[in-house]
């Protein structure tokens, strides 16, 4: 895909933020035309050429935005490292000039005109807001058997590494659009995986902030247990300076409220030899043996930076999904009609009982592959005061928190846990959806609300792992030291190269 950078703008195809930042400063680039070049790669790769899918919608004011911050950096006002630098936005966070439909038909009028916090965050930063990627709609939330990538407004998004295999979810979009380069990093959204499963599975550093970190004001909700935007990138680095200007306290959501004690610049504490002396406690779940000779490889690079690794057992799981499941069931109700009656008049689903009805009532573009069963149910809560709810959010967070990822620290005398993130991306399939297979490293660190990096830890079979580092509440610096350290050692990202299916040695003939 190379041709895309034929024309006589700057190359931005695996550019990192500090590359597109030394463009501005030596005059090589303005920010109008790295936004150029990026929406040339958009139009020529994602609705044509592989046909990612991965963007919504570009923001017509984009390269009004650029020529701003053109003109800053020429009156030497520039706001700091994004000023210029575009960002793509998942489409379940609002931004003041494009719609925000979480990927259902019945928000394509939400037309808010209003930023979300983060995203407010982001303009004071100069960040150009480039456009909305796609993701599994309403965030995975609807059915049990969905399809992740897949929304009714953008289509299924496809893996840059082998474009039959998952994006994974829900922030497939934003995931699969770094990894093509359509920028240098997006924001996506997490309740339980949807940022680090993309991030891995594209081959991409992703971050789950602990939860209060990042506003989630202005974003359509799932759980205000559990949801956070998190920033997605191709390095370590990238990631740390978009978080740097994510992080900002929200009057308006009480999760933020120690958010200033933790804002930094994230990037000064990144340092090759961060994980000298460094104790890790280290899982070690059912996993293919390709997958295990990586993860070994990984594990290798940790303790020959320094680390000390300690082995220890997950903690049973004694019925934590179970509760996780009913604690968001119950927010899900109660947030998103909370959320839908914010939304303009133009939105006529105020509820999620009018959501299900539209759903119903067209069935053919929302439902043709799977249906609504976690709303059906969700709409049978009985609201944020039940006896049942308040039990199974105690019973998770005590279980996944105090006896779980705080008990295997404290065994282990450790700071930072690690494991898989997940297994390789399975095959897109519209009849039986999702195909969860291997090891899973997001429920605990989700439910808790503690910080979960992901880093590329290089490709199994011609896709792409991820390695993750877990600490508990605000060690998001830590989670990101440690981080940095292994990429630096490792290099273990490798680019995507657009393949109809993944380079994975003899297939299915040599089985004959």
């Amino acid at each position: 895909m190379t041709s895309v950078e034929a024309h006589a703008g700057p190359k931005v195809e695996e550019a990192s933020i500090a590359d597109l930042d030394a463009m501005l400063a030596k005059g090589t680039a303005t920010s109008v035309s790295i936004t150029q070049a990026y929406l040339a790669r958009i139009a020529a790769m994602d609705r044509k050429g592989p046909t990612l899918r991965a963007v919504i919608a570009t923001n017509p004011d984009a390269l009004a935005e650029a020529r701003a911050s053109d003109a800053r950096r020429k009156a030497g006002k520039a706001l700091g490292p994004l000023d210029g630098i575009p960002v793509l936005i998942k489409d379940n966070i609002e931004t003041k000039d494009l719609p925000t439909t979480a990927g259902s038909l019945a928000l394509r009028d939400n037309r808010t005109g209003r930023d979300a916090p983060v995203v407010a965050e982001l303009r004071k930063g100069g960040a150009v807001i480039l456009g909305k990627t796609n993701l599994s709609e309403w965030a995975n939330i609807r059915s049990t058997k969905a399809m992740s990538g897949w929304s009714a407004v953008g289509g299924l998004v496809r893996n840059p590494y082998a474009l039959d295999r998952t994006a994974c979810g829900s922030s497939s979009g934003s995931g699969a659009a770094v990894a093509a380069s359509f920028a240098a990093v997006a924001i996506g959204t997490e309740t339980d995986g949807s940022v680090v499963c993309p991030s891995s599975m594209n081959g991409l550093v992703g971050l789950k902030p602990t939860l209060g970190m990042v506003s989630r004001t202005h974003v359509v909700p799932i759980s205000h247990s559990q949801d956070t935007p998190g920033p997605m990138g191709r390095s370590v680095r990238d990631v740390a300076i978009l978080f740097s200007t994510m992080v900002a306290t929200d009057p308006a959501d009480v999760a933020t409220r120690d958010a200033d004690k933790y804002r930094r610049d994230f990037t000064a504490g990144l340092s090759a030899d961060a994980l000298k002396g460094v104790r890790i406690a280290v899982l070690h779940p059912d996993m293919p043996d390709t997958l295990k000779v990586r993860y070994e490889a990984a594990l290798a690079v940790l303790k020959a930076q320094g680390a000390v690794l300690v082995d220890v057992e997950a903690p049973k799981d004694g019925g934590r999904g179970d509760a996780e499941f009913e604690v968001l069931k119950t927010e899900l109700k109660a947030d998103l009609d909370a959320y839908l009656a914010t939304t303009p008049n133009a939105v006529t689903t105020r509820t999620l009982d009018q959501v299900i009805a539209f759903d119903e009532a067209n069935k053919a573009t929302e439902m043709p592959f799977f249906g609504q069963e976690i709303f059906l149910d969700a709409a049978k809560a009985h609201g944020l005061a039940d006896a049942e709810y308040l039990g199974a959010r105690a019973k998770s967070l005590r279980l996944a928190g105090a006896e779980g990822i705080d008990a295997m620290l404290k065994k282990a005398d450790a700071t930072i846990l690690v494991e898989p993130t997940y297994g390789l991306p399975w095959l897109s399939d519209t009849v039986s959806g999702d195909n969860f297979t291997g090891p899973s490293a997001s429920e605990l660190p989700a439910i808790a609300g503690y910080p979960h990096l992901t880093v590329p830890m290089g490709l199994v079979k011609g896709l792409p792992v991820g390695l993750s580092f877990i600490a508990t509440a605000w060690g998001d610096q830590a989670v990101l030291n440690v981080g940095y350290a292994y990429e630096q050692a490792s290099h273990a990202r490798v680019a995507p190269r657009y393949l109809a299916v993944a380079d994975g040695g003899a297939g299915l003939e040599a089985a004959r």
